[in-house]
């Protein structure tokens, strides 16, 4: 309530003036600066977000997570190893250049050669060969049957860049996407503008800048006074009441599907222990994270897909708050308490953005309540990221956005995807569950499929390489003056290819 009423008066006080500032910019606030935008090696929250809105992949989804045209307008199968995609015609890069076939085998052939190091590579490990057939012709043909291709080379996911795209593309990537780069200062913003040459829809916008501010509360300021525009999941929860309440401002809200985790590194002595993880899952008490921090804009997660998806499988071995049974996995760990009362000391990494700091000192409490001792470390978030992906952590927390296919569990928890070739950060390896994935990648058969993830999720949740905390809701905040603003459950930015400012 304290910090409630400290922001409230905060925000009164920033009501009192404005910032002069361009009034055809939407100033989209963010929490920290995306790590690459070159869509074949940027695989954080904020390059996939901004990168989505600069680049398009061959294919796109509806909302059923049906595949639909995108840079193929259409595409067949004529057996399980040959794909052929045609492409549109007069389609342009952002520099005026046409899009070729050949752009789209440089594009996945460079990360399938190593020209570039992508953590996507192994997505393509299936692909045999890529043959530009013609201009607006591209062949795939498969070493095997893949069912994720699709998923692999859909908006989002990926994205085509012309050919020759060398390592350096970060600093000012060329895409085919609605909007086009302007300009980055890392740890500052981005600047995005209305691309004329756009295939699919022109923005109304004129210019989008994130402008990158770590600080919660900073930030809750910006847009209470107007020098911010909009903001999504990222603002604190008990701010959402005050904010809502300003003339100004508008909340949107729907249900979410990115996911919070928390993840462990299992070439760690003590972590290489399922009891100890499992002990950490029963200490932790999701509803009253949810309840407090989210204001309870969230659902406890069972699984990293949805509820509701045609994969996902509910009934799995639980871990829910029960400090008792946290007490005796670590008794039978072997991990009994010192004289001070601690068992051991664990280390966890975030990030300086405050929502995670908050969750890190609550998950501190929980932990320390059995006898773990966690130590918290903070970083910038490009620090605290690389660190993640090399593998130089105990815990973190992050979380996963824009999951809506299976192959997620290939992606983060297969031995062949240990980062930086995938995301499987922990090192995490089970044959049984790679034998599973393999299978389920290949079988032409839903009922076997379905059934091959249900039992990837049951080794998941009994292993616990990483535990699922929640799936967060979706909220948005934004300036009346930004309308046709309608949030999309995967927290993506693509609204803003349909927002207007008001004139």
């Amino acid at each position: 309530m304290r910090r409630l009423l400290a922001l409230a008066a905060l925000l009164a006080l920033a009501g009192c003036h404005s910032a002069p500032r361009d009034p055809r910019t939407v100033v989209f606030l963010i929490e920290s600066s995306p790590a690459n935008l070159d869509p074949r090696i940027g695989t954080d929250a904020q390059s996939q977000r901004i990168g989505a809105l600069l680049f398009d992949g061959l294919v796109a989804h509806d909302a059923s997570f049906q595949f639909t045209p995108a840079l193929a307008e259409r595409w067949e199968q004529p057996n399980p190893i040959t794909f052929v995609f045609h492409l549109r015609g007069g389609v342009r890069f952002h520099d005026g250049r046409l899009l070729t076939a050949r752009d789209v085998a440089w594009t996945i052939d460079s990360m399938r050669t190593g020209a570039v190091i992508s953590p996507r590579a192994a997505a393509y490990a299936s692909v045999d060969t890529i043959e530009a057939r013609d201009d607006r012709t591209v062949v795939f043909r498969l070493k095997r049957p893949d069912n994720f291709l699709l998923t692999n080379l859909s908006t989002g996911a990926m994205g085509i860049v012309p050919a020759a795209s060398g390592r350096d593309f970060w600093q000012h990537p060329i895409g085919t996407g609605p909007f086009r780069f302007v300009s980055q200062q890392i740890d500052q913003d981005v600047t995005v503008e209305r691309n004329p040459l756009s295939w699919s829809v022109v923005p109304r916008l004129d210019r989008v800048r994130f402008a990158v501010v770590p600080d919660a509360i900073t930030e809750s300021l910006e847009l209470e006074k107007g020098s911010g525009d909009v903001a999504i999941n990222s603002l604190p929860m008990d701010s959402l009441a005050v904010l809502a309440a300003r003339p100004n401002l508008q909340v949107e809200e729907t249900g979410g599907t990115e996911i919070q985790y928390l993840g462990f590194n299992l070439r760690d002595t003590l972590l290489q222990d399922a009891r100890v993880r499992q002990a950490i899952a029963c200490a932790i008490d999701r509803e009253l994270i949810i309840h407090t921090l989210l204001r309870g804009h969230g659902q406890p997660a069972l699984s990293l897909l949805p509820p509701g998806h045609w994969a996902f499988a509910g009934d799995v071995p639980r871990y829910d708050f029960d400090p008792a049974r946290a007490e005796r996995l670590l008794d039978e760990a072997g991990h009994a308490r010192l004289s001070d009362g601690t068992r051991f000391h664990l280390a966890m990494k975030t990030s300086n953005d405050e929502g995670t700091r908050l969750l890190a000192a609550v998950l501190q409490q929980q932990l320390g309540a059995v006898g773990i001792a966690l130590d918290l470390r903070s970083y910038e978030y490009a620090t605290f990221y690389s660190d993640v992906t090399r593998g130089a952590f105990q815990m973190y927390s992050l979380r996963w956005i824009g999951i809506e296919q299976p192959d997620i569990f290939s992606y983060a928890f297969s031995t062949a995807r240990f980062s930086p070739q995938g995301a499987n950060r922990s090192h995490y390896s089970n044959p049984r569950l790679d034998s599973l994935l393999d299978d389920a990648a290949q079988s032409e058969d839903t009922a076997r499929r379905r059934a091959d993830y249900a039992e990837v999720q049951q080794i998941l949740a009994r292993d616990l390489p990483a535990i699922n905390l929640w799936y967060r809701d979706t909220v948005v905040v934004h300036n009346r003056r930004l309308t046709h603003v309608i949030p999309s459950p995967s927290g993506s930015y693509t609204f803003l290819e349909a927002a207007e400012l008001a004139n």
